[in-house]
C-alpha cells in the first residue's frame, strides 16, 4: 500500500493527521489515490447522512460591500458592478416562494452593506421566523462585533457562514487590503461559536499564492475549530479585480479537499458549491460523490441573480435556480441520491 493510501486510511479511522502529513497527501496524491480517497469519503458521508441531500434557498440580498477584497467581483472599487439591494418585502417574498417550493433553510448572503443596520437585519430575521417558525435562517453577512452577532442570534438566526479564506495569516494578507484583519476574521468565528450558532467556515481552493502547506494548515484549523459547516469551492477569477489574470482552481484539487474535509470531520455539513458547478457541468454531482451533502439553489429575484458576480461566469439559472428543484432532484437521483425537504441540521446537533 502506498504512503498516500496509508494516510487516507488513517483519516478514515478518525486518526488525526499532522500538518506535514496533510501537506504530503495534498502535494503527492495521484489520480488512482484520488479515486480511493473519494470512495472513502462517500462511504463516510453515507454512514452519517445516508443518501439524503439537503437544499438551502440562497437569497443574495445585496451586492453592495464596503470591503475591497482582491478576488471579489463585488469589491467596493469595482465601478463596473451594477449594484442592488433587496427590500425587506422582497426578501420575505423570496422566503414565501421558497417555502412553497419545499425549502426549509434560507441563506441570506450579502456584501457588508452599511445600509442594513444590525437592527434592520434583526427585524428581517424575526419576520422570517414569524412567518416560517420551523425554518432555519442562515446569515452570511461578514464581520461584526460580538454584540451584533448576539442580537441576530436572539432574533432567531440559526446559522452563520463566514469563510476564513485561509488559515495562514501571511496568505490572508495577500488576498485582502490592509484594512482587513486575519485576527478579526478569526475572532468573529470564535464569537459565533460561543453564541451557539451552527457555524460555517471555508476557503477557496487554488487562490493566488496558495501552497499545499497552506491547504494543510486549513485542514488543521478546521479539524481543531470543528465547524458545523465548511464551504469550499475553486477560486475563479473575476475580470474586474486585481486577480483577473490569475489561474483558476481546478476541479480535481477541489474534490480532493472536499473528500479530506469529509474524512476529517465526518458529521460536517458540506456543500457542493455553485463555483464547482461553474467550472464543470457535472461539478455538483462530483462534489456529492466526494462527500458533499448540501446544495444551495438561488432564490433571489431573477432580475438580480446575474448581478451578484463574485467571479466570472457564475451560474444563476437552470438547475442553479431554486425553481428548478425537480430538475436538480432528477440529477441527484441519477447518481443515487435524494433531495429532501428538511432544515438539514448537522448530524448530532441538538435544537434547544
Amino acid at each position: 500500500m502506498t504512503r498516500i493510501r496509508q494516510l487516507i486510511d488513517k483519516l478514515e479511522k478518525n486518526t488525526s493527521l499532522s500538518q506535514e502529513e496533510y501537506t504530503q497527501l495534498i502535494r503527492e496524491i495521484q489520480k488512482p489515490d484520488m479515486e480511493y480517497l473519494m470512495e472513502k469519503a462517500e462511504k463516510i458521508r453515507q454512514k452519517y447522512y445516508g443518501r439524503d441531500i439537503y437544499v438551502r434557498g440562497l437569497i443574495e440580498f445585496t451586492n453592495i460591500c464596503k470591503n475591497n477584497c482582491y478576488y471579489c467581483g463585488i469589491r467596493s472599487s469595482n465601478r463596473n458592478c451594477e449594484r442592488y439591494r433587496l427590500t425587506k418585502k422582497e426578501i420575505l417574498e423570496c422566503c414565501e416562494k421558497g417555502w412553497t417550493l419545499g425549502y426549509r433553510t434560507f441563506v441570506l448572503q450579502g456584501g457588508e452593506d452599511p445600509a442594513f443596520t444590525p437592527e434592520e437585519m434583526a427585524d428581517i430575521v424575526k419576520s422570517i421566523k414569524s412567518f416560517h417558525p420551523e425554518c432555519a435562517v442562515t446569515l452570511s453577512f461578514g464581520e461584526y462585533p460580538f454584540e451584533v452577532y448576539k442580537l441576530w442570534k436572539e432574533a432567531g438566526a440559526d446559522r452563520y457562514l463566514l469563510r476564513h479564506e485561509t488559515a495562514n495569516k501571511k496568505h490572508y494578507e495577500t488576498l485582502h487590503p490592509v484594512e482587513m484583519s486575519f485576527d478579526n476574521r478569526m475572532r468573529c468565528l470564535y464569537d459565533l461559536k460561543a453564541l451557539g450558532y451552527q457555524v460555517g467556515c471555508g476557503f477557496m481552493v487554488g487562490s493566488p499564492n496558495q501552497t499545499p502547506e497552506d491547504l494543510a494548515q486549513d485542514m488543521c484549523f478546521i479539524k481543531g475549530f470543528k465547524p458545523d459547516m465548511v464551504g469550499v469551492g475553486p477560486f475563479i477569477p473575476h475580470k474586474d479585480t486585481p486577480f483577473k489574470d490569475m489561474k483558476a482552481g481546478t476541479l480535481e484539487q477541489t474534490l480532493i479537499m472536499l473528500a479530506l474535509i469529509r474524512l476529517s470531520l465526518p458529521e460536517v455539513l458540506l456543500p457542493a458549491t455553485t463555483a464547482l458547478g461553474t467550472i464543470d457541468p457535472l461539478g455538483r454531482e462530483l462534489g456529492i460523490r466526494a462527500g458533499a451533502n448540501v446544495c444551495m439553489p438561488n432564490l433571489s429575484p431573477e432580475s438580480v441573480r446575474n448581478k451578484y458576480t463574485l467571479y466570472d461566469n457564475k451560474l444563476c439559472t437552470g438547475d442553479e435556480a431554486a425553481e428548478y428543484l425537480k430538475s436538480l432532484s432528477n440529477r441527484m437521483n441519477k447518481i443515487g441520491y435524494n433531495i429532501i425537504s428538511a432544515r438539514g441540521d448537522r448530524y448530532g446537533f441538538k435544537r434547544l
